[in-house]
């Protein structure tokens, strides 16, 4: 049965979820609803943008805000918090300062107009965006430099991680890398970008020792976030979009505030085969921050992403807490059909509801899977913020539905399998999906777990936190408990 939900929501309620946590904190959670499973044992890690001002000057997007690390430890039916930021040095600069002192990617400039911020072209890594367990090491992503590690025990930063050299100076690694969850290797990926852009795939073991499979040079600038994985192939969405950098140099704008989707530039899939060989199909316009999952079958492969019709940045000089929905475009989840030798694209629309974030059970990575989880807003149309989670049926197009509106903000679901060694012939959704919902009623957050095979029933679990915490981006979890 597919739950549907009070379309309505408070933009002051929606709002209160982008303030500041300052404090660091660690405790055991001892507000519990329903019980947590006794099978669910391992630690969520969480990323996100914990501070989002200096001293009440703000950030002007919440992608510059920095990157703060919640991790929930579960075991024996009881959780345990932890909170740290990550301790770069920009961020401790700008604790001391008191102010903000480097301008953001996305949003933020140095107070002073554009006097104070021409020629500065220093990025501050925020190591914000996503934080994955790899190989003993924990580690804190942004796609624009280079990761930073941290103890998993406590959080403490213990510096930039640079996998023993392998990882050059100058060369990135990507926020959103994918698990091979058969070999256990983490994939992900590097972009140079300018006119000619160069793609790095990385390989890290399960020792966390990393290896270059191949490069890759592209036409064009690359604006990429995310990429698809299956054994054969790393597939990238080649946005059409163009960066202009004069009003960055000269300080009028951020980066971010320079690119823009060209007008009625059809987008490109790059295939990038073990080999390392490229090819690039052209598909309609569109924008993709993040894929779904990928698998081969037969001569074509199957790419399924949220797709926008054009490039969702924020104008200069505005406020993202005061965003009007219904003038910003909807993510729709789309399936491509690619067929490398026919040289053809077709695309079809799987989740006509605005969503982001969608994850599968991680033994589908790169396979046939028939269940994607994803980040939903809780009426059919228009645009609001992620208040649902949503479990669509890929094979048979059911779609169900679990709503916390109007007072709920949601974060990206997490899919932890019942049994993590399970064969490929148990039930795919048979596990939990656990996600942070932000609680406008009470000014807190709750980790809530749901049962994946019964979405849109009443939670398992619901963990009370004894404060908020401000909207994230990824996360992941692992089966080691900290």
């Amino acid at each position: 049965m597919v739950q549907t939900a009070s379309p309505t929501f408070s933009c002051e309620d929606w709002q209160k979820g982008y303030e500041s946590l300052r404090t660091e904190r660690s405790y055991w959670i001892d507000e519990v609803e329903g019980e947590i499973p006794i099978a669910l044992e391992g630690t969520l890690f969480r990323n996100g943008p914990g501070q989002l001002d200096i001293n009440g000057q703000k950030y002007g997007h919440p992608f510059d805000g920095d990157g703060m690390i919640c991790a929930i430890a579960i075991k024996d039916g009881k959780a345990h918090f932890t909170n740290q930021f990550v301790k770069t040095p920009e961020f401790l600069a700008e604790q001391k300062a008191g102010k903000i002192l480097y301008r953001g990617v996305f949003g933020t400039q140095k107070a002073g107009g554009w006097l104070r911020n021409i020629f500065d072209l220093r990025n501050k890594n925020v190591a914000n965006t996503n934080v994955v367990y790899q190989g003993g090491k924990l580690l804190a992503l942004w796609e624009a430099a280079q990761p930073y590690a941290l103890n998993p025990k406590n959080l403490d930063t213990l510096g930039l991680e640079n996998f023993e050299g392998k990882l050059e100076a100058g060369k990135v690694f990507t926020a959103h890398p994918r698990r091979d969850d058969h070999t256990g290797d983490l994939w992900g990926f590097g972009v140079q970008p300018g006119p000619q852009s160069k793609i790095s795939i990385y390989q890290v073991n399960t020792e966390g020792k990393l290896s270059t499979e191949s490069q890759v040079t592209v036409s064009g600038f690359c604006f990429l976030h995310d990429f698809a994985y299956t054994p054969n192939y790393r597939i990238f969405m080649q946005n059409p979009v163009s960066f202009k950098p004069l009003p960055f140099i000269f300080g009028f704008a951020t980066a971010g505030e320079c690119i823009e989707l060209r007008p009625n530039t059809p987008s490109q899939f790059l295939l990038v085969d073990r080999q390392g060989n490229l090819q690039t199909l052209e598909t309609d316009p569109c924008f993709v921050f993040h894929h779904c999952n990928a698998y081969e079958e037969g001569d074509e492969i199957i790419v399924d992403s949220v797709c926008y019709p054009d490039y969702p940045k924020l104008e200069p000089n505005t406020d993202f807490r005061n965003i009007d929905f219904d003038g910003v475009v909807a993510g729709q989840l789309y399936r491509f059909r690619i067929n490398p030798k026919l040289g053809t694209v077709k695309r079809q629309l799987i989740l006509e509801r605005s969503c982001e974030f969608p994850v599968v059970n991680p033994r589908c990575m790169g396979q046939k899977y028939r269940y994607a989880y994803i980040g939903a807003i809780a009426k059919e149309s228009g645009n609001a913020p992620l208040q649902a989670i949503a479990k669509v049926d890929v094979e048979t197009g059911k779609q169900e539905f679990h709503s916390f509106a109007p007072r709920g903000f949601i974060s990206e679901p997490i899919f932890v399998p019942r049994d993590r060694h399970a064969d490929r012939h148990g039930a795919e959704d048979d596990g939990w999906i656990m996600t942070l919902v932000f609680d406008a009623a009470h000014n807190r957050s709750d980790l809530v777990i749901l049962d994946a095979q019964n979405i849109a029933g009443k939670p398992v679990a619901t963990l009370h936190l004894k404060h908020h915490v401000p909207y994230g981006l990824h996360g992941s979890f692992t089966d080691q408990v900290f």
